[in-house]
């Protein structure tokens, strides 16, 4: 019997404390890193294929570069093509 291909879909709190450990000016840009870093290992795909939505990369860059969220939950959507990484709640 063959399966269909549907998109598995996950939701995630992913923690960001460790990016307070980085200089103040980097914050943000390390927060992102880290998020595709997480979906990856935990996804089992590569990080090129993780594409961040316009609304999660908003919502770490609400406070600025200097103060990103300590934790975002992110909803993970995989398809053939890769992973979407959404904020839970943003259509």
């Amino acid at each position: 019997m063959a399966e269909e291909n549907k998109a598995t879909e996950q939701i995630y709190t992913i923690p960001l404390r460790e990016v307070k450990d980085y200089p103040v000016w980097k914050r943000s840009n390390k927060a992102i890193k880290v998020i595709r870093e997480y979906l990856s290992k935990h996804m089992k795909i590569e990080e090129e294929k993780i594409k961040i939505s316009s609304e999660l990369n908003e919502a770490v860059w609400e406070h600025g570069i200097e103060k990103p969220p300590s934790a975002v939950r992110v909803k993970a959507v995989r398809s053939e093509e890769g992973v979407t990484a959404q904020v839970v709640g943003a259509e």
